[in-house]
């Protein structure tokens, strides 16, 4: 087979397998949106750890820890942007192991901005549900914690894993001619 062909082959199969990881995690939390809404809406808070840990049901209708409330439009946008840059990103990327665990924060910033996204267009609030008591930290759901994880994954890859030239294949470059 052609090495042109080739390397379509394998483009094609990465961005199938981003898809699918993708599918799953979004999936996995309006998923588990849907079971704070049937089992907390309207109910006191389920402890799991006393004094660490709680699930309770919270209409979220800003950013992050409830700020900018109020402004879906400008969260649209926002996730729109993150998109394109992902979508940019993915096809420039080659997919192989190296670019493997770039790929796998990809689709979860992908995931989570998807997963809040859906919610706001859908309801004009985001569920959360998820209270860590120990530190009164606000209120989160699953899709917050793909984008925290997902931040803190490729703030590790940019600083301590991926090199100069690693992120030379995501420029734009006119090749010189001989």
């Amino acid at each position: 087979m052609p090495n042109g062909l080739m390397g379509l082959k394998e483009k094609w199969k990465g961005m199938l397998a981003f898809g699918l990881g993708m599918g799953v995690l979004l999936w996995l939390d309006q998923w588990t949106k849907q079971l704070a809404v049937r089992y907390l809406m309207g109910k006191p808070a389920i402890v799991l750890m006393e004094g660490v840990l709680e699930l309770r049901y919270l209409e979220n209708r800003g950013a992050a820890f409830g700020m900018f409330q109020g402004r879906q439009f400008f969260f649209f946008l926002v996730a729109l942007a993150v998109f394109a840059m992902i979508v940019f990103a993915l096809y420039r990327m080659p997919f192989t192991r190296r670019y493997l665990p770039l790929g796998c924060s990809m689709a979860l910033l992908s995931a989570g901005a998807a997963g809040n996204m859906i919610d706001r267009i859908s309801q004009q609030y985001v569920v959360d549900f998820i209270y860590f008591c120990l530190i009164d930290f606000p209120i989160f759901n699953v899709a917050d914690c793909y984008v925290t994880v997902a931040a803190f994954c490729m703030m590790i890859l940019v600083l301590w894993v991926y090199h100069d030239e690693d992120w030379d294949v995501f420029l734009w470059k006119r090749k010189m001619e001989a």
